[in-house]
Formats: C-alpha cells, structure tokens, sequence
C-alpha cells in the first residue's frame, strides 16, 4: 500500500514545471520615463521603472471608457444616433458623422481598433449624458479597482492637468479589462468589422496596436499619443499558460521597449500544471462487495510562479490507508495539495472511481466482527 502512494505521490505526465521563454535573465533597459510589467492574472510585478509618477495617459484612457461601454453594451447594447456636439471633438476618429446610428458595442470597437475620440464622446454622452458625467463613472470605476493615482477628466484622453495615471495603475486598469470577453475580442482583433445601422453598412477598421502583428502571442491592448503625453502603450500577450501586461508611458522607443519587456516578463516565469487526471491507485475497502476500489486523480489548471519558486513547489498527497463500504463512485476520498513554503497554492480531488456496495451480512456480530478485524490486520 505504502508503494502505491508513493507512486501516486510521484506520478505527473512529462516535467512537473516548464520554462515559457527563452533566457533573458537581465532586466531590460528601456526608453519610457515610466513603465511596468505585470502578470494579467496575478498582479505580481516583474519590473518597474519610475511606475508611480503621475503621467498624461493619451488614449490609453479608453481602456477604461471602453471598458465602460461594453459592459453597459452587455445589459443593453441600444443603438446610439450620433449628434453634432458628439463629434466635435479633436484628434483621431473613426469618422463618425451626425445622423450615423450604431450600437454602444460598435462605439468601443471603435475605440479600442481606430482610437476615435468621436467613438468615445459619443459614448459617454449616451450613457452618462456628458463627458462629464461619464468621467465621473470612470473615477468611480478607478477607486473600485484601486487606482490611488488615477484621475479622468475626458473619456478620450485629449490633455488635462487633471487627467493622469501612473505605469502601475494602468497595467491593473488593462489586466481588469482584459477580464471581459468582448474588450479582449476586440482588442486582440487586428482588424475588426463594424456595423453600422444607418447607413446600413459594414466598415472594417485596422486596430494601430502593431504589436498585434509583431509579436507573438500578443493579445492586446491600446496604444496612445499627445504631444505632452508622448508615446504611450499598454500591451498584454500570453504564451504557455502565462498571460503578461506592459505599459510605458512617454516612450520614445515603445515597440521595442514592449518586446524587451515582455520577453523578459517570459523568461521570468514558469507555468506549473496541476493536473492529477492521469494518476490512479487501488485502495482496499472494508466490509464491501470488492475488497478495494480505483481511486483517480484529477486536473486543476495551473500556477505561475518564478523560476526560484517553481524548484520548492512541493505535492502532498492525503488520502486514508483504507475506506469503509458502501463507497460511491465520483465521492471525495483525499487531496493533492501544492504548496510553496507551506502555503497551499492549489490543491486536486481524488475520488473513488467506482461504487462498492455494503455486504449484507447474515452472519452474527462477532463473526462479522472477527472478519473485519482480520481484514484491518492485514491492510496494516
């Protein structure tokens, strides 16, 4: 018995951890007076330059109208008619005119593809009433995600004093929107399709993040320019089971720093599958129809750990020497635990493969009990 647990104990498919990047042990140098990059799903930062300084954030801002719009698309995605004081806006446009009606939706793929500052006004004008009122909600939103140094004044992010983020803030803005399905569609999208209702047409728009096409894996996000803000990018990619987040603001040089950046961020990071499906070990059974039952493992995703920490993830297998019968198939009947310096990372179920029913015993109770006491004598 002791044997089989240990081979449970041991028994993973192919190395336990693997490497997601190629070496780049060094910490990157790049042009950007603020920067930071994050992992999407655990908020850990890899690297950091200057990633509190309160900065002009240039379009990246509509991460958040975006963001915003698709999630008030997702209760109603109403049609929008687009209104002259909607378009009087300066910058990039998606070539909005008064009269065009399209959906909310439609708005942030707008936003997200072309950068449209008209895409944006509208859309705050739709749901909040004014840009005003919109940036209000977008504050609202920044508090509820924890950005302490963030504050919107416009939803397309033209220049204002009063308009800022920081490297740091805006990586964890980007990793929540990221969360949504359709944000994630269509900022990863290189080129999106956009209906229109009037005129009854369909526009396909090119998305001006070339990382999309540069670098593989990339999944998003928004680029962003103002003479004051200067280059400004956020990006995400994933390869292998880690997903990345990195943002320069004020960076000359902002493609290649987001390569640099994020190959590091991959180099750095080992993914960790917790996958137990391919495990199985005979328990023996007291008192049952069948004197053991097959109990199986089970898969649980993965963890993301640095190199360091992936050498002491440790496994723990918890499961009784012997089962009572009757044993239902499918039911708990022990653990696998990983754990890092003692604290419990993830953990997988191991169940009982079959059912073993309860004997009906015609026998008296010290026959029965003699048996059962032999059989526990030798399972010991």
């Amino acid at each position: 018995m002791l044997k089989k647990l240990i081979l449970l104990a041991v028994c993973v498919f192919g190395a336990f951890c693997f490497s997601v990047g190629a070496a780049a042990d060094t910490a990157p140098q790049v042009t950007a007076k603020s920067a930071v990059l994050m992992n999407q799903d655990t908020g850990g930062i890899l690297y950091a330059k200057d990633e509190n300084t309160r900065r002009p954030m240039a379009s990246t801002t509509k991460i958040m109208t975006a963001l915003l719009t698709l999630e008030s698309a997702r209760a109603n995605n109403r049609v929008v008619t687009i209104t002259d004081a909607m378009v009087r806006v300066e910058g990039s446009s998606m070539g909005l005119l008064p009269g065009n009606r399209l959906s909310l939706k439609s708005l942030a793929a707008g936003m997200l593809t072309v950068s449209g500052n008209d895409a944006a006004n509208s859309a705050a004008v739709a749901i909040s009433g004014s840009v005003s009122a919109f940036a209000d909600r977008m504050n609202r939103r920044a508090k509820e995600l924890g950005l302490k140094d963030t504050h919107f004044v416009t939803p397309s992010g033209l220049d204002n004093e009063d308009h800022y983020t920081t490297a740091r803030d805006l990586a964890a803005l980007a990793a929540a929107a990221m969360k949504n399905p359709d944000f994630a569609k269509i900022a990863g999208s290189r080129q999106y399709n956009i209906e229109f209702v009037s005129p009854d047409q369909t526009r396909r728009f090119t998305n001006h993040n070339k990382l999309l096409s540069m670098y593989s894996g990339c999944t998003g996000v928004k680029t962003g320019f103002t003479k004051k803000s200067g280059r400004c990018l956020v990006s995400a990619a994933e390869r292998n089971g880690v997903r990345l987040v990195a943002v320069t603001l004020n960076a000359p040089d902002d493609w290649n720093d987001h390569e640099k950046l994020l190959d590091y961020g991959f180099s750095q990071q080992e993914a960790c599958p917790i996958d137990d499906s391919g495990c199985s070990v005979s328990v023996p059974v007291v008192g049952g129809t069948k004197e053991s039952v097959t109990v199986r493992g089970s898969a649980g995703g993965s963890v993301i750990l640095s190199k360091q920490q992936a050498a002491g993830l440790k496994r723990v297998v918890s499961m009784p020497k012997f089962l009572y019968a009757p044993v239902e198939a499918g039911r708990c009947v022990g653990t696998v635990r990983y754990t890092l310096e003692k604290k419990v990372l993830a953990e997988t179920r191991l169940v009982a493969g079959e059912s073993v029913p309860k004997i009906v015993q015609s026998k008296n109770i010290w026959q029965r009990f003699w048996e059962n006491f032999i059989r526990f004598l030798r399972i010991q």
